[in-house]
């Protein structure tokens, strides 16, 4: 068994997918018209067969008042691995991405949060030697 996708409830997936591919770098892998919403996905260029991150509409009523109270007391909704939080968060920064937590040292990680624009907080984590 391995984990083939994952999701995050955005509250624009037209919004999401820019925010997505063009400021973090991923790629579409789908995009499929469903109605009012669209199936859409997006993939690491290092990995485009590897697990898939769907952009799925907050529509649930359960789900905006799940992320805004995650948001309120600063917790990430998910994780992305990266080689060098430092050097990521300063290409970021650059690109107007707005983080809530500036890279920090945690032992085994270093982390940072920034601000999907989506209604999510996002980490970024490189793993250490400890």
């Amino acid at each position: 068994m391995r984990i083939s996708m994952s999701s995050v409830p955005v509250d624009d997936q037209a919004k999401a997918l820019s925010f997505y591919t063009e400021k973090l770098g991923f790629q579409t892998k789908h995009d499929i018209p469903l109605g009012e919403h669209r199936w859409i996905t997006v993939v690491s260029p290092e990995d485009p067969d590897g697990t898939e991150l769907a952009l799925e509409p907050d529509e649930h009523p359960a789900v905006r008042p799940f992320k805004s109270a995650l948001v309120a007391d600063g917790i990430p909704f998910t994780a992305f691995a990266v080689e060098d939080t430092a050097a990521e968060h300063e290409r970021l920064e650059a690109l107007g991405v707005r983080f809530t937590q500036k890279p920090t040292d945690l032992g085994t990680v270093i982390t940072a949060v920034f601000d999907d624009t989506c209604g999510n907080l996002i980490m970024i984590m490189q793993e250490t030697s400890g």
